[in-house]
């Protein structure tokens, strides 16, 4: 059960992947990816996995030791919990990455990749997807007509003067 379980685990969360990197402009893949619910099937498949190891799991990570980790992950059965965890957490990347890509107006031609390589290697695909935020100007500031951190020389809007009015008097 645990192998088919692990085999199971990525193609789960396949389709979403293949909506980001290929279409990520057509209209269903936004409103399918906006859903955190995406995220469930390879979780799921964690939760099956976990719940009869949940005592060896916790002993693993609750007091985290080299030796402790590779025994419980070394094992066919820890591997397979590791494995679905990555799944499911890396699809919940990948799906911050699209939707805030989408939301700043960034070309797919920047995410695609960027989302291929999150699939393969989450925390170098995030890392190269937050460079590219810092550089890439967002669709708000493209319509300013500013850059995000370039130093704006102009004072900005002038405060509202205070009116020196004492109000209306009490009433007798």
């Amino acid at each position: 059960m645990t192998e088919t379980l692990f085999e199971l685990a990525f193609p789960l969360a396949t389709p979403f992947w293949i909506l980001m990197i290929l279409v990520p402009a057509w209209s269903w893949t936004h409103r399918i990816v906006s859903s955190p619910l995406i995220v469930v099937p390879p979780l799921l498949v964690y939760l099956v996995l976990v719940i009869p190891r949940f005592g060896a799991l916790w002993a693993a990570v609750s007091r985290p030791d080299l030796r402790v980790l590779t025994d419980f992950f070394g094992s066919p059965d820890g591997a397979a919990v590791l494995w679905a965890h990555v799944i499911g957490f890396d699809l919940f990347v990948g799906r911050w990455i699209y939707l805030d890509s989408r939301e700043r107006g960034i070309s797919p031609l920047v995410t695609s990749p960027i989302l291929l390589l999150t699939v393969l290697l989450s925390p170098i695909g995030t890392m190269l997807y937050l460079a590219a935020r810092l550089i890439l100007p967002s669709r708000a500031a493209r319509a300013r007509g500013t850059v995000p951190g370039a130093h704006d020389p102009s004072p900005g809007p002038v405060p509202a003067a205070r009116d020196p009015s004492p109000g209306p008097l009490p009433a007798d």
